[in-house]
């Protein structure tokens, strides 16, 4: 195999703010494989609060030893392999999952999603995300938002309500929330989660600290809306644990080690009777086409990083009526992959 790697900072369209930081870019590796003549692209976003860089980047890929990944690819293997070099480090290990799946479906003539057995025709809409801001650019985000049929708004702060004031005052459509653990009382979250119910917020990722169990528990047994984890879910071993204290998980492919254990972690998350988010960091359309292709086995998706974004290097994913529209194109079907990307 040949690898070439890029560093590629991806700027965002505005400032991003959660409960608890805000960040105005993120730190990519973009990953190019070639197998024996057959070319593949991965992703690897590398949000800080998850600890990777390019330096641990760098350092994990030259750990590989390229010569024992062999076609026909096993995904479990692959993982397994990569996991006993180094622990942690999901991003650069989904990287190169992404660009192993990019190959996969090439040298198959086949789609990511038809290997993956995920029907176009089932692709739930995708959400835009409206991070903390001042009420004033949040009313320019939703401007920006027109044409997305589901907005999803960061929480966690001590203005929750104001924000969902604001931007119920310019839309009505469907809301999902994040409240990224910023939520520290369980009598005041329950409150406001009714409220929430009312002001058409159809779920709720994340309200209380990973690490509160049983205070996540105690709103998942009395909340209208499904509450989803997100911190406290990063892969397939995390989901025994979390059956009673959420209803539901968000996948993340870059939490994951990429799309085949993200794959894994939907049917094992499904098989308990919990519904599934797809989610992503601040991605390129090289990583959301990944996720988008397992989107159709979910019953949520929030996959906006093309959008949210000032300089994505490739083509935007084809997107209509609030919804990924997967092309029948060999691999992840990424377009728009200029010759001096990666020199």
């Amino acid at each position: 195999m040949k690898i070439s790697c890029k560093q590629f900072e991806l700027e965002l369209k505005h400032p991003f703010s959660i409960s608890k930081f805000t960040r105005t870019s993120t730190p990519l590796m973009l990953l190019r494989v070639e197998y024996e003549g057959t070319v593949g692209y991965g992703e690897a976003s590398m949000v800080p609060y998850m600890g990777e860089s390019y330096e641990t980047a760098n350092a994990f890929l030259n750990l590989v030893d390229w010569d024992k990944i062999r076609f026909p690819f096993n995904f479990e293997e692959i993982i397994a392999y990569l996991d006993r070099l180094a622990p942690g480090q999901p991003a650069i290990k989904a990287a190169i999952d992404i660009a192993l799946n990019d190959i996969q479906g090439k040298l198959l003539n086949k789609p990511c999603y038809e290997i993956y057995g995920a029907d176009p025709a089932k692709m739930p809409v995708t959400s835009y995300t409206i991070g903390i801001d001042t009420i004033e650019i949040i009313r320019e985000k939703l401007k920006e938002a027109e044409s997305f049929k589901v907005i999803k708004v960061k929480l966690g702060r001590d203005n929750d309500q104001e924000i969902i004031e604001t931007i119920r005052s310019m839309t009505s459509v469907p809301l999902y929330v994040d409240a990224n653990q910023g939520w520290t009382d369980k009598i005041k979250a329950i409150d406001l989660i009714y409220w929430l119910h009312n002001q058409g917020v159809v779920l709720i990722e994340q309200p209380m600290d990973k690490n509160n169990p049983d205070g996540n528990a105690w709103l998942t047994e009395r909340s209208p809306i499904p509450l989803l984890a997100d911190e406290a879910v990063q892969r397939l071993a995390d989901i025994d644990k979390l059956k009673g204290a959420y209803h539901g998980i968000n996948v993340k492919l870059m939490k994951s080690c990429g799309m085949y254990e993200g794959s894994q972690m939907i049917l094992k998350a499904r098989s308990l009777g919990m519904k599934v988010l797809i989610g992503c960091m601040s991605e390129t359309s090289c990583a959301t086409l990944a996720a988008a292709a397992l989107a159709p086995l979910c019953n949520w998706a929030d996959l906006d990083g093309p959008w949210l974004t000032k300089n994505n290097p490739f083509i935007d994913p084809a997107f209509e009526n609030g919804k990924y529209i997967l092309k029948d194109l060999p691999g992840l079907g990424l377009e728009g992959i200029t010759s001096d990307l990666f020199l």
